[in-house]
């Protein structure tokens, strides 16, 4: 009995982090692959979980999580939305992977800097810079920016288990909608 209650439990709590969502953070010039994007920003988690009872012999272990977003390290010009070249590659393999998308699924984009400088600056330059992304997209690959939607998060979402000031703070999240 006690042992049916507690890999109940355990398949409750594997269900729940099964659901949870990642995001995959490219570095600088890591290579990003169209197929992989669709694959992300396509990501659904489950909606139902079956239940199965453990033996002593079934390692009890969590299913990874879905991984729903990416994160690029777009270099702009210092305090300014302007992209910098170096920044292209990854852009434009990411707006090759959009285009694998349904076409009326909307993709988030999601400005954050790292922690130098105000909130109230950083909250606008955060803003400022994916509206760059965006209109790159539009003008460069011709994607239909009313499926595009973007918001900035200033210094507010720093990367779990970074320092706030580290340089990969200041990145472009994208997400599937």
């Amino acid at each position: 009995m006690i042992r049916t209650i507690a890999a109940l439990a355990f398949t409750a709590f594997a269900s729940f982090a099964a659901t949870a969502q990642t995001t995959i953070h490219y570095r600088e010039g890591q290579q990003v692959i169209a197929g992989d994007v669709a694959r992300i920003l396509n990501a659904k988690a489950p909606k139902t979980r079956s239940l199965r009872l453990l033996d002593e012999t079934t390692p009890a272990t969590a299913p990874e999580p879905v991984p729903a977003a990416l994160s690029l390290p777009v270099r702009f010009a210092f305090a300014s939305a302007e992209i910098s070249p170096t920044a292209r590659p990854q852009l434009d393999a990411l707006a090759e992977g959009i285009k694998l998308l349904p076409s009326g699924q909307p993709v988030f984009i999601e400005g954050h800097t790292d922690a130098v400088g105000s909130a109230e600056f950083n909250l606008l330059l955060s803003h400022r810079r994916a509206q760059a992304v965006k209109e790159y997209l539009v003008r460069v690959h011709g994607i239909d920016g009313y499926r595009l939607r973007e918001a900035g998060f200033g210094k507010g979402q720093p990367i779990a288990g970074l320092d706030p000031f580290a340089a990969e703070n200041r990145r472009v999240e994208f997400r599937g909608g």
